[in-house]
């Protein structure tokens, strides 16, 4: 009689709902803290809101709908929602940015769908996608690392728009190493004259790399607890790299590096955290490959030859529709069937 760890279709038989949210959110701590470092107290801005929205939009919904408050919202699946939507949102951004986008990610993506379990699409990448669409000036509000904004003026910023006397927006943002990398080599410009820039760090982009290592060293410590499966980080990972790998080898002046691919923009948050929703995502061993390696070719397709510099999101949400149809054409043999008693 077998005694697997993993009971069907989702989740440890050994953790309950809140005890992986409390791990997820526990994994996720050094991205923050490092995202603070580099971005300013806005990242925090942004978690406060984004998380207290979620939450309250849960409690109200879930009243609406008749069903029980308390021990339904302490499953902490809203509030990781809410923190995931914060970390995708520039620090910069006004406060009625992250709140809207909770409102829609918890109402919309979740609960009119019927709450944890029922919905199709990934809530947090829902809420960032409206967003991006409906406000694409505000979503371009990320600041240049060590921006010299104390708590204070950040306030002022996100609650009143307004920046102390003298200083200017455009003084203290900047377009995202991802996006600069794409202008430039819409200009023209080699990716030698654009390493030897300042977008470049070590491995990845500039103070981008430092963020997404902390997000791989949560992400394996997830693993390691068994709160998520290696398939999906593993097939998105390894298909952003050969993708990059692929187009590297054949015009290194137009096309970045697989190392650049892997360490900027959110390839690690979306690797670990994002693409690797229970709910959403493929569920099948095979599945959960063939959904993970569709996320990182359709990441680097948008990177490269979409209308916007990251494209995490929206191939999360394109591979969630495909979700179904991956698990129905990926499930296991089933013991005994056709005669087999192997």
């Amino acid at each position: 009689m077998s005694t697997g760890y993993f009971s069907s279709p989702h989740f440890p038989v050994t953790a309950s709902v809140a005890t992986m949210m409390r791990q997820v959110l526990l994994a996720l701590l050094p991205g923050v803290v490092c995202m603070t470092w580099y971005f300013g107290p806005g990242v925090i801005a942004n978690l406060l809101l984004a998380a207290t929205t979620a939450l309250v939009a849960e409690a109200a919904m879930l009243s609406l709908r008749g069903k029980p408050v308390s021990s339904t919202l302490v499953d902490g699946s809203a509030l990781v929602t809410g923190v995931l939507l914060a970390l995708a949102l520039p620090p910069l951004a006004p406060w009625w940015i992250p709140v809207i986008g909770s409102l829609f990610a918890i109402i919309v993506a979740k609960q009119l769908y019927g709450g944890l379990g029922f919905n199709p699409f990934n809530p947090a990448m829902i809420g960032y996608v409206v967003l991006l669409i409906s406000f694409p000036r505000e979503l371009t509000l990320w600041p240049a690392p060590h921006p010299g904004l104390g708590l204070a003026d950040t306030f002022n910023l996100v609650f009143f728009n307004t920046l102390p006397a003298g200083l200017e927006l455009d003084a203290i943002t900047r377009a995202t190493p991802m996006d600069s990398v794409k202008i430039g080599i819409g200009l023209e410009r080699s990716i030698s004259t654009l390493q030897a820039g300042e977008l470049f760090g070590l491995i990845g982009a500039s103070s981008w790399e430092w963020i997404n290592l902390w997000f791989l060293a949560g992400g394996l410590w997830l693993l390691k607890m068994r709160v998520i499966h290696w398939q999906i980080p593993l097939g998105m990972l390894t298909a952003l790299a050969g993708m990059a790998l692929i187009f590297s080898l054949l015009d290194p002046e137009t096309y970045t590096s697989p190392a650049f691919q892997l360490f900027s923009g959110a390839a690690m948050l979306g690797a670990f955290f994002i693409a690797t929703d229970p709910v959403s995502a493929s569920t099948t061993p095979t599945g959960r490959l063939v959904y993970g390696a569709g996320i990182g070719i359709l990441t680097y397709i948008i990177r490269h030859w979409g209308g916007y510099p990251e494209g995490i999101a929206f191939a999360v949400l394109l591979m969630n529709m495909a979700a179904p149809t991956i698990d129905h054409y990926t499930q296991p043999r089933v013991f005994g069937k056709n005669g087999d008693q192997s």
